[in-house]
């Protein structure tokens, strides 16, 4: 499977030092930084540095440090914009979307973490 990336996406212009950003975490791998447009009291996006589209594109070809890293990273963040359920916090949500029918915005692979409130169900039932 063969995947094209945009460099002048906005997130990576934001890697390259063009566009500002209110970070949360950087780390070798990763970029965190608040969403501009948030849809929670916490909405964090957190990115690899690498070029990757989608998830899927991450988990196929990310090296296995890359991966770990990203990992690592929204742990770090669940812990420090204090949403973890195990340290009595009412918990988060993890998204990312992938492609035009999940409405990806941003064509480089993202993971929205959200919460600070009741979420309530990720979609609508139904067909």
């Amino acid at each position: 499977m063969s995947y094209d990336y945009d460099d002048q996406n906005i997130f990576a212009k934001i890697l390259r030092g063009e566009i500002p950003n209110d970070t949360v975490l950087e780390t070798e791998h990763s970029l965190a930084f608040r969403d501009i447009q948030p849809h929670a009291p916490v909405h964090v996006l957190v990115i690899p540095k690498g070029a990757y589209v989608s998830f899927d594109h991450f988990a196929a070809e990310a090296d296995p440090v890359e991966i770990v890293d990203f990992t690592r990273a929204l742990g770090r963040i669940c812990q420090t914009e204090n949403v973890c359920p195990v340290d009595g916090h009412e918990g988060y949500r993890l998204l990312s979307n992938a492609g035009p029918a999940a409405n990806q915005e941003v064509p480089h692979m993202h993971m929205h973490l959200v919460g600070g409130h009741s979420l309530g169900a990720i979609l609508p039932r139904g067909g």
